[in-house]
C-alpha cells in the first residue's frame, strides 16, 4: 500500500508504523491522521499481522499537531465566540475518536518513542496499549502554556499528583521520569529501540490470537465500562473552552509570532520556562 506521510511494513508477524514528516518533527497534520489510521485498521484486519509498532522517523516521535494545520481555529480573537467554541468542540471529538480507535483495534499497538514526544504525540504514547522508549525521548505538553488542553488519560494512567505536575507547567520530562510515573513500561538505548518494541510483538504473537483480541478488550473496554469514556467526554467540551479562551497572554504570543513568524511565537512562550527540569534543554544537558 502507498502512503504519503507514514512507512508500513509487515515482517514476521509484526507491523511497523512510522509516522514519516521528519523535516517537521512528525507533527500531526489531518492527511498523517487520516493515513495512520487507515493503516492501523489495516494492520488490525490483517490475519498475518499479530501486533503493531507505532514510532516516528528521525528526531521525533510527534512533536504535536501542526500549528500551521490549525491555523484557522488558533486565534479566537478573530472570529465570533460560537463558532471559535464549536470549532474546538468538533476538532476535539475527532481527536479523542482516533485514540479510542486505538483500543478498539483487535491488537495491540507499541508505541516505540524516540526523541520529541509532544502534545498530540504525547496523546498517542498514552493511548497505545504499551510503550517503550529511548532513554533519549523527552515528554511535554507544552501548548499549555498558550491556553490549551491537557488530557483526562494522563491522570488515569499516572494519578492526579503527576498530572498536575505536568499539565500544569507544560514542563518536560525525560525517559527516566516517564518510566516513574508510568508514562512508559520501558526505557532502552536508541539503538535498541525498534528491536525491543518488536521483539515484544512477536512475543505477543506466540499467544493465540482470540487470546490476545479478548484479554485486551478486557483491560481496554473493562476501563471504559470504569470510566474512563465519562472522563473523556468532560474532557472534549473543556477542551474546547481552554483553546477558545483569549486573554492578554496569548494576545503577547499572537503579537510576537505577527513580528517574527513561528520561531518567535514558540520562542515567547517557552522561553520564560527555560532551564526544563529534564531533557536537552534543562540546566544539566551540557554537564
Amino acid at each position: 500500500m502507498e502512503y504519503e506521510t507514514i512507512l508500513y511494513e509487515v515482517d514476521d508477524a509484526v507491523a511497523t508504523i512510522t509516522l514519516n514528516r521528519p523535516e517537521v518533527m512528525n507533527a500531526l497534520s489531518s492527511d498523517l491522521e487520516r493515513e495512520l489510521h487507515d493503516a492501523l485498521r489495516s494492520a488490525g484486519a490483517d490475519p498475518d499481522v499479530r501486533a503493531i509498532v507505532l514510532t516516528g522517523a528521525g528526531r521525533a516521535f510527534c512533536s504535536g499537531y501542526d500549528m500551521a494545520a490549525v491555523e484557522g481555529a488558533s486565534d479566537p480573537a478573530s472570529r465570533y465566540p460560537a463558532d471559535v467554541i464549536g470549532g474546538w468542540y468538533e476538532r476535539g471529538q475527532v481527536e479523542l475518536d482516533h485514540l479510542r480507535e486505538i483500543w478498539s483495534l483487535p491488537k495491540p499497538v507499541i508505541a516505540a518513542v524516540n526523541g520529541w514526544c509532544m502534545g498530540g504525540g504525547f496523546w498517542y504514547a498514552l493511548a497505545c496499549d504499551i510503550t517503550i522508549a529511548s532513554d533519549a525521548a523527552v515528554f511535554a505538553q507544552p501548548e499549555v502554556r498558550m491556553t490549551s488542553s491537557s488530557i483526562f488519560l494522563f491522570a488515569a494512567l499516572c494519578g492526579w499528583k503527576n498530572a498536575n505536575r505536568y499539565a500544569l507547567t507544560g514542563d518536560h520530562f525525560d525517559a527516566a521520569e516517564a518510566l516513574r510515573i508510568g508514562v512508559v513500561n520501558e526505557v532502552v538505548e536508541p539503538g535498541e529501540l525498534l528491536p525491543a518494541a518488536r521483539r515484544l510483538g512477536r512475543r505477543i504473537a506466540q499467544v493465540p490470537a482470540a487470546s490476545v483480541r479478548l484479554n485486551k478488550a478486557i483491560t481496554m473496554q473493562g476501563l471504559r465500562a470504569a470510566g474512563i469514556d465519562s472522563g473523556l467526554l468532560l474532557n472534549g467540551a473543556l477542551n474546547a473552552m481552554a483553546h477558545s479562551s483569549y486573554g492578554p497572554e496569548r494576545e503577547r504570543l499572537n503579537a510576537a509570532k505577527a513580528e517574527g513568524g513561528l520561531r518567535a511565537f514558540l520562542g515567547a512562550r517557552d522561553d520564560p520556562f527555560r532551564p526544563e527540569p529534564f531533557g536537552p534543554r534543562s540546566a544539566g544537558a551540557g554537564e
